[in-house]
């Protein structure tokens, strides 16, 4: 198969990149290294499977053009800055909704009728369900990302029902792991690397939170593909269960050898948007036979790991 994929240098994007490239694949990798990294395509770039356009998605023109020859789309292009959205509403309109306009109208032109989008929990607000089903109601919005991915699928799902697309979308949680390079486990490290005798954690600590491993993010995703092949296929990807944001200080502090001492934000959340409690059914992917090999616990150590391995990241990010 020759794949295009849609922020090839970004955390998920390039081990997915990785990952098709393993298993023979062509790969046509698509970046404009806003927040993607050089160094995250290293092994890519040593394929002769794999060629990378360095561009902008909103360049629409562009899209359709390398494009061409491809047989599937692995759309995970996007602003991820869920806390700083509201300084700048408009990125998340731009690069989660319209690039998705943009990737299906490049589609379109070439006749490549499915794409693979990562979407995420943030979708689901704070909703009244736990743990939240793909079917639940969806409530009101809470974050301008969430609002966007949910619009960039409303787009998805319309080319299925206008023009015979097939979609697989994944809601994930957050995801750790080798390559990470924001988030919570980031910005607690980014402070213990500064100053190993303080950490200053937003909210007050008792946040509960769902984290998956990329590893695991990556293998449902190759599941869900041979497995389920409806015309719309939508899966929630994370754990069977949560943590507190106090576990993940605690493992990240155990991890590094080191006993802070911890101030707290105060409040049930660390911003406006940051929703206090994300555990996600499951089920769905579990019953076509899908299992993490990474506890939360594991998945955060092992990004820390990586951290401490590659403070180069730190530096450029």
């Amino acid at each position: 198969m020759r794949y295009y994929v849609t922020g090839c240098a970004g955390f998920i994007g390039s081990n997915l990149t990785d990952r098709l490239l393993q298993q023979s694949h062509q790969v046509v990798g698509y970046d404009n290294f806003s927040t993607g990294f050089h160094e995250f395509t290293t092994t890519a770039k040593k394929s002769k499977n794999f060629s990378l356009i360095e561009a902008d998605l909103l360049d629409a023109a562009a899209v359709k053009e390398s494009m061409k020859d491809c047989d599937a789309v692995f759309h995970f292009a996007a602003n991820a800055d869920i806390r700083f959205g509201l300084d700048h509403p408009f990125k998340d309109l731009e690069q989660n909704a319209i690039v998705t306009y943009n990737v299906l109208e490049g589609m379109r032109a070439n006749n490549i009728k499915h794409i693979i989008f990562s979407s995420t929990s943030a979708l689901y607000g704070e909703p009244a369900v736990f743990p939240t089903p793909e079917n639940v109601q969806l409530p009101i919005q809470t974050s301008l990302y969430g609002a966007s991915k949910l619009a960039a699928e409303g787009l998805i799902q319309s080319y299925c029902g206008g023009y015979g697309f097939k979609a697989h979308i994944f809601r994930f949680v957050s995801i750790t792991g080798p390559r990470y390079t924001h988030g919570h486990v980031f910005d607690f490290c980014k402070q213990l690397f500064q100053n190993p005798e303080k950490l200053h954690v937003l909210g007050n600590g008792l946040q509960r939170k769902s984290y998956l491993h990329v590893d695991d993010c990556v293998d449902a995703i190759f599941h869900a593909l041979e497995n389920a092949r409806d015309n719309i296929n939508i899966f929630n990807l994370g754990q069977s269960n949560y943590c507190l944001v106090n576990d993940s200080v605690q493992w990240i502090c155990q991890a590094l050898g080191l006993q802070p001492e911890l101030s707290y934000g105060g409040g049930d959340r660390g911003w406006v948007g940051d929703n206090p409690f994300t555990f996600l059914d499951c089920s769905q992917i579990r019953q076509l036979g899908w299992e993490p090999k990474y506890s939360i616990q594991d998945s955060i150590v092992s990004t820390v790991k990586f951290l401490q391995d590659n403070p180069w990241v730190m530096e450029k990010r």
